[in-house]
């Protein structure tokens, strides 16, 4: 049995055809190459092995290699190469605003629409929960072609609500938004002596009450001359052997070619005269020239008259590689803010280690130390004198109110801190660029998903555990987890949807959108949530060290509530990741390019050590004052972070937005905020819980108990 050499060769071809990025129908050839390659090994696969040179192996393994890792680099990471003449097509996003923060469609305003109708882009599940809508625009350029004074289209007389909803964009600072290359456009401007950046461009203007709009747009697109790599090898096979040599296509070296590393834009508001548009067709140049100043407008909207778009386009080659091309986007200033913020961090963490570590070496050993030098005898004697967590020792593994509760949430909060863990990760090792627009919340969707059997795993832990053993309801408790933190999600987001299906914005999640989530909730995440909660029952729970007695111990009464305490607690976690949320909070909210992920990993990872020193910290100060009800103390003492996440939200919303109109919006921002805090409590929370719990656990285990 030996590989005929056509399928070799076939191998070699698809080996070339993936840089040269053949069609799907060429994908389709080569995987049944690679099927029918894997049927002949399997008939004599050892005889086959051996029969093949050294050459023959290496190579085949390499295509093995290519095939399967082709299907995994970066997002926007390969390199769309044009030739001069090329078409390139400029794609629309959503209309946005910061005033409003409601997307609405880019056609519902009076634009002009592609002779081959609009069409509606490949979107991903991101994608349509930000509200994206990306779509076909008019706008054409052929590669390093200088085109000026292009006519788009004249639009029909504006009726008296299409001239109101324009002016009512304009009025709410909508941005139009445009993609060239899956680069969006970014327009410079110089202000009072500062150089600003932003992408997209406004709708129009208004000037003493008269309103214009930007109908001639002047657009830059910055290219990269292709440089060409060496030469890939072809293959010839003949019989059992195979020949290297290269390929030498003059006319393929010979023509330049150019990579689209920026895209910028210029609007601009300009009266056409209606005359000279007479016989013109699209893409027809006008007949007279057209000054593009951004500093003057003429291009007034009227009720009863037509709106003429109008565009330029100029190439610049640049010096900026492709995988630079995103520098301009990604800049993040106040890099020494960011610094200063993870120092900050660090030194609340020394300042709770050096408690937690006076805790451990001087007050628990010499407490044990005293405790187990006494015979039986003396304890039972000095009981009565001694205070603090030792005579809580019948009492602290007392099975909690509302215990079945506590578990579920403990539960959710280990799946959402392990789906933003992982999350982070991989946005900070570059899986996750905003070169591919929604991959961010469609990768924390997954993973929430996928982390299901995490949270089913630790419930019905919890519970076993909190039982003694017992795992009568585990299939109970496995199902109520996989609906309460997916549950008050769906809740809050479909209230908030209502907001935005009456507003008729593009930021409502559709209906066949919902549909998909609610297969993802009840197919993936509960059967992952009942299987991770089956094996639980099969793992050991942790056995208490000492049995709780019959009558609760009285807790003694304190000058204040201990709660105070919990609550006060908040903000030491929040201390170390409040500027990080500000951060945060204006790329949500001021369309700011956030992709700093390596700092935020490193204050997450911070954020985790504060909230379990502190909890821990709180923990021990409770069982000190002989209250051994620290179940859901521990949990709120990290977890009441996320009150003032909430304050600092609504601070954010009346002192940095205030430009935001409408009751609509600010519930909508009050709608995610209050989701974002509920998601920051239950991950907090359960690092809290599950650090006192592990650290009462072995405190009471040093303690000899008869």
């Amino acid at each position: 049995m030996y590989i005929e050499s056509n399928t070799f060769y076939a191998f070699m071809h698809c080996f070339q055809s993936k840089k040269k990025k053949n069609s799907s129908r060429s994908s389709v050839f080569c995987w049944f190459n690679y099927m029918f390659f894997i049927f002949q090994i399997s008939k004599n696969s050892s005889k086959t092995w051996r029969s093949m040179d050294k050459l023959k192996k290496s190579l085949l393994l390499c295509t093995f290699f290519l095939e399967f890792a082709s299907g995994f680099y970066l997002p926007g990471s390969f390199p769309h190469k044009y030739y001069v003449g090329d078409q390139l097509s400029v794609k629309v996003n959503s209309l946005t605003s910061i005033d409003t923060e409601l997307p609405y469609g880019y056609y519902s305003l009076p634009f002009c629409k592609p002779l081959e109708g609009v069409k509606d882009s490949a979107e991903n599940l991101g994608e349509l929960l930000m509200g994206d809508r990306i779509e076909n625009s008019p706008y054409r350029f052929k590669m390093h072609v200088n085109e000026s004074e292009l006519f788009l289209c004249q639009t029909n007389a504006l009726s008296v609500d299409e001239s109101k909803v324009l002016k009512e964009r304009i009025d709410e600072m909508y941005q139009v938004n445009l993609n060239l290359d899956n680069l969006p456009a970014i327009r410079y401007m110089n202000k009072d002596g500062f150089f600003l950046r932003w992408t997209g461009y406004p709708v129009g203007i208004k000037v003493k009450d008269v309103y214009y709009v930007f109908n001639h747009l002047k657009f830059t697109v910055l290219v990269h001359k292709y440089e060409k790599t060496n030469t890939m090898p072809g293959v010839i096979g003949a019989g059992d052997g195979v020949e290297l040599i290269t390929t030498d296509d003059k006319s393929v070296i010979d023509t330049p070619a150019y990579m689209v590393v920026g895209f910028e834009v210029v609007p601009c508001s300009f009266q056409h005269n209606i005359d000279l548009l007479k016989n013109l067709k699209r893409y027809d140049k006008y007949a007279a020239p057209i000054k593009c100043e951004p500093a003057t407008v003429a291009g007034v909207i009227q009720e009863g008259k037509p709106l003429v778009y109008s565009y330029e386009v100029n190439f610049v080659e640049s010096d900026i590689k492709w995988p630079s091309r995103w520098d301009a986007y990604l800049k993040m200033e106040g890099a020494k803010v960011h610094w200063f913020s993870i120092l900050n961090s660090m030194m609340v963490i020394t300042f709770l280690a050096g408690i937690v570590l006076i805790i451990f070496l001087r007050t628990i050993r010499r407490d044990l130390a005293r405790y187990e030098e006494l015979d039986k005898e003396a304890q039972a004697q000095i009981n009565e004198e001694l205070s603090g967590w030792k005579l809580v020792v019948g009492d602290v593994f007392r099975v909690p109110e509302n215990s079945e509760l506590l578990s579920m949430m403990v539960a959710d909060g280990c799946r959402i801190l392990g789906m933003a863990v992982v999350t982070i990760l991989f946005a900070a090792l570059g899986f996750m660029s905003p070169a591919s627009r929604g991959t961010l919340i469609t990768g924390m969707l997954l993973f929430y998903m996928f982390l299901g059997i995490i949270a089913g795993y630790v419930a019905v832990w919890l519970m076993k555990t909190l039982n003694a053993g017992n795992t009568n309801g585990w299939l109970s408790i496995s199902w109520r987890v996989s609906c309460f933190g997916p549950g008050i999600a769906f809740l809050i987001l479909t209230v908030l949807n209502f907001l935005l299906w009456g507003s008729h914005s593009t930021g409502a999640i559709p209906f066949t959108t919902y549909i998909i989530l609610l297969l993802l909730w009840f197919c993936i995440s509960m059967p992952l949530t009942l299987i991770g909660g089956f094996i639980a029952t099969k793992a050991p729970h942790l056995e208490y060290p000492c049995r709780s007695n019959q009558i609760p111990r009285e807790i003694p009464s304190n000058r204040f509530p201990t709660w105070v305490l919990v609550i006060g607690a908040g903000t030491l976690p929040f201390g170390t990741l409040f500027i990080e949320l500000f951060f945060i909070m204006s790329s949500i909210w001021l369309g700011r390019v956030y992709y700093v992920f390596g700092f935020l990993l490193v204050v997450l990872i911070l954020l985790v050590v504060v909230c379990a020193e502190v909890s821990l910290v709180l923990t021990y100060m409770h069982l000190c004052m002989e209250d051994w009800r620290w179940w859901w103390k521990s949990f709120f003492a990290s977890g009441s972070v996320a009150i003032y996440i909430f304050f600092y939200s609504v601070n954010y919303l009346v002192f940095d937005l205030k430009s935001l109109s409408g009751p609509v919006s600010a519930m909508l921002y009050l709608g995610y905020s209050l989701l974002m805090a509920l998601a920051v409590m239950l991950a907090t929370g359960a690092i809290g819980f599950l650090t006192s719990f592990f650290f009462v656990h072995r405190l009471f285990s040093s303690v000899k108990i008869d």
